[in-house]
């Protein structure tokens, strides 16, 4: 049976808590409009699917103040941290341990169901976006980013950035039964359903809009929690994939470079 979370490993590990706060710092500014232009009603229930460690599920608490949240996810280490720094928010913000492959709600529960860089690393990413679809009230919507590993592009220097972005997640999503590049996918999944409102918009983390030591931390990140399992499941040796990674990194620190990251945003409407 293929493993339905081929990147638990990483997603436990703390690079990915570096990652997630970075990710945040980077994408939430240009991510409150969209959010923004959901017509939720007053006490909303909001999901956060595959929370992580709350950096969203703790945004959208504190940007819609008379909503409740729900954050839900496998990884228990995670969770934990999650409970620790959002009590702020008291009884509003919730975190549970729950698969996003078999939720627990009952149909039609959520105003608002988020799934924020989760798709791209689970097999049977149509199944959840069911699953997600599934707990949406009709009338509700669909908040997902589907992350596209095709849509990372940095300068050329001694190595070439673009070999590294086409062949290694390739190469991953083969060993893992997962799509790196769903965010160009998604929409098919979505159109086949029944939603409506089916919108694609993309948020820019680039060397302009995001400050560079954040876009930075990111990469490093990123660096920390796979250059291993890249030299496992890839060509490319572990010197190799450092090599990579610092050359990215020196590219976005680098005062007179440039970089960017297209991130996927996808949203829908449960048809009523």
């Amino acid at each position: 049976m293929t493993d339905l979370n081929p990147q638990a490993k990483h997603m436990a590990d703390e690079s990915m808590v570096r990652c997630l706060d970075a990710q945040a710092r980077a994408i939430w500014p240009q991510e409150i409009p969209l959010l923004h232009r959901y017509a939720l009603p007053s006490n909303a229930r909001i999901l956060d699917a595959g929370c992580g460690t709350g950096e969203g599920a703790s945004r959208m608490a504190e940007l819609f103040p008379d909503a409740s949240v729900l954050g839900v996810d496998i990884i228990d280490k995670n969770l934990e941290l999650a409970r620790s720094r959002y009590q702020k928010f008291g009884s509003r913000l919730n975190f549970q341990h729950q698969s996003i492959f078999e939720l627990k709600a009952a149909d039609a529960t959520f105003d608002l169901t988020v799934c924020r860089h989760v798709l791209h690393s689970i097999p049977y990413a149509d199944r959840v976006i069911g699953e997600l679809a599934r707990v949406t009230r009709p009338g509700g919507y669909l908040h997902l980013i589907p992350e596209d590993y095709g849509m990372l592009h940095f300068e050329r220097a001694g190595l070439d950035p673009g070999e590294f972005w086409h062949q290694v997640p390739a190469a991953i999503g083969a060993a893992s039964q997962t799509d790196m590049f769903i965010g160009r996918n998604i929409y098919r999944i979505l159109a086949a359903m029944q939603v409506e409102q089916i919108t694609m918009d993309y948020i820019v983390v680039d060397t302009i809009r995001v400050p560079r030591e954040t876009f930075a931390a990111i990469i490093e990140a990123w660096r920390d929690g796979y250059a291993e399992a890249i030299s496992e499941q890839t060509p490319l040796t572990y010197e190799d994939s450092l090599g990579y990674f610092n050359q990215m990194i020196a590219n976005i620190r680098d005062p007179g470079g440039y970089a960017v990251w297209m991130v996927p945003v996808v949203s829908a409407r449960v048809a009523a």
